[in-house]
């Protein structure tokens, strides 16, 4: 099981440039329209070079996450949890 680790979360506007297509990838595969201002999480998967990508307003709750986290092979640290969790 691989360790995803917060890498920071953004406003869709304010996203760093090497994590845009990672963005854009995702949101292509759920078919979403993104609103400038939606808060997004950016994931970074230990021990890979992928990086996973969260529409916060997307989750009722953390385990909705870890859930999907899962299958994917990853767990969230317990900084990131924490962090996740007050912006739920």
């Amino acid at each position: 099981m691989f360790i995803a680790t917060l890498v920071g979360i953004f406003k869709f506007e304010e996203i760093p440039q090497e994590y845009g297509p990672f963005v854009r990838y995702k949101a292509s595969i759920e078919n979403k329209k993104i609103d400038d201002s939606e808060e997004i999480a950016i994931l970074n998967i230990k021990g890979t070079e992928s990086n996973h990508v969260l529409f916060l307003k997307s989750y009722k709750n953390i385990a909705e996450i870890e859930e999907e986290l899962k299958r994917a092979e990853a767990k969230l640290n317990y900084n990131t949890k924490k962090i996740l969790e007050g912006h739920l």
